[in-house]
């Protein structure tokens, strides 16, 4: 069985008014068997953390289109995305660029 993982989850450019207002995040996941992925944790920020309208930072099982996502500074795309394994201490980074006007 995997350790928990401590990760840092920061929300910002209007993301964080999804979570309270609140921009960091020092979360710990608990231990499974298979390593933690991007989608797992989309999905546990969603039953855990998300405080009101999912369809805003979620669209199926990941982010919704215009929220930019950063894995230790690097553009989750690069990363593999939903596949990418979330390693001990990363630091993960949803901006929305999405804003009403």
């Amino acid at each position: 069985m995997a350790a928990p993982l401590g990760l840092h989850l920061e929300f910002g450019g209007g993301a964080e008014l999804l979570f309270d207002g609140v921009k960091n995040h020092h979360v710990t996941l608990p231990g499974q068997s298979d390593p933690w992925d991007m989608k797992q944790l989309l999905a546990w920020i969603r039953g855990n953390m998300l405080k009101e309208r999912p369809e805003l930072f979620m669209q199926g099982d990941t982010v919704r289109p215009g929220i930019l996502v950063l894995i230790n500074d690097a553009d989750w795309e690069l990363m593999g995305e939903l596949e990418y394994q979330l390693q001990d201490q990363d630091n993960v980074v949803f901006i929305s660029t999405l804003h009403g006007g």
